[in-house]
């Protein structure tokens, strides 16, 4: 906690940003790419969400209150950014989020950064089939294995209605494999 405080101080502090930032996107950029890159699918969207996520982050640092940790409010960020990313992409394909995701998942196994197998296809099949918020719930605890705490921070969410929501995820996706 001690470093994180320091390297937020080191942000806010014009002498230091440049060089605290360097090391914020060193330590943040790989988790962050992977949380984007689930919800938006392909590598090249992903960077370009990630890197939008970044230009906030460095913008908006100054405005950080330290009410939660600094991952979760970037996590937010990242979050918020991809799912604009997701409106504005639906809204000039004329389709709705989930529709615009099962194209993404299509063209999966011709992208050369996707090195799945077809359980993984299905898998992420099944996930575009849920709800924004539930994808949202099940990719966090499933995929990155974060707390409920540190969902509920993210999210600005109860923990009882986030178990909720991946519990229904869950089964949902149960559901899907049973059925194809």
């Amino acid at each position: 906690m001690i470093e994180e405080l320091t390297l937020i101080d080191q942000l806010k502090n014009p002498v230091t940003t440049d060089l605290a930032f360097a090391e914020l996107v060193k330590s943040y950029k790989e988790r962050l790419y992977w949380h984007i890159r689930k919800m938006v699918i392909s590598h090249e969207d992903a960077d370009d969400v990630l890197q939008n996520t970044f230009i906030k982050v460095f913008k908006n640092i100054k405005h950080f209150k330290g009410e939660s940790k600094l991952y979760s409010w970037m996590y937010r960020i990242a979050t918020n950014e991809a799912i604009t990313y997701l409106k504005k992409e639906a809204r000039q394909r004329n389709v709705d989020i989930e529709t615009l995701q099962l194209q993404m998942i299509q063209q999966l196994e011709s992208d050369p950064y996707f090195d799945g197998n077809q359980l993984q296809i299905d898998l992420q099949k099944a996930i575009a089939t849920l709800p924004q918020k539930q994808k949202l719930v099940f990719n966090m605890r499933y995929f990155d294995e974060m707390s409920y705490d540190d969902m509920a921070d993210v999210l600005e969410t109860s923990v009882g209605a986030l178990k909720a929501s991946y519990h229904h995820a869950k089964k949902k996706i149960e559901d899907y494999f049973r059925t194809s």
